[in-house]
């Protein structure tokens, strides 16, 4: 009677190679989901720098309009002011 004869199973082996799959397929899922946070964190980020950075702008430069057409008077003596103390500056 011959059998068949099988490899001998190595539980250690096995074991070995279904966590590298393992292993494997977490890294791709990791790497793939660190690239979409990097893309929302980038996203995010120019959404930012353009609200912050126009927004404020746009709107310190609306008040002072306002104020301007409010009170011209004071806005002029703001006016003469800061040139007058911009020329002591620049003269020395």
């Amino acid at each position: 009677m011959n059998k068949p004869s099988s490899p001998p199973l190595n539980p250690q082996t096995d074991e070995s190679s279904k966590m590298g799959e393992y292993g494997e397929v977490a890294r791709e899922k990791l790497s793939a989901a660190a690239q979409s946070a990097a893309e929302q964190a980038t996203a995010a980020a120019r959404q930012c720098s353009t609200h912050f950075v126009a927004e404020p702008a746009q709107d310190l430069y609306t008040r002072l309009r306002d104020y301007a057409k409010q009170k011209p008077d004071v806005a002029a003596a703001w006016c003469f002011g800061l040139g007058v103390l911009i020329g002591f500056k620049l003269r020395r």
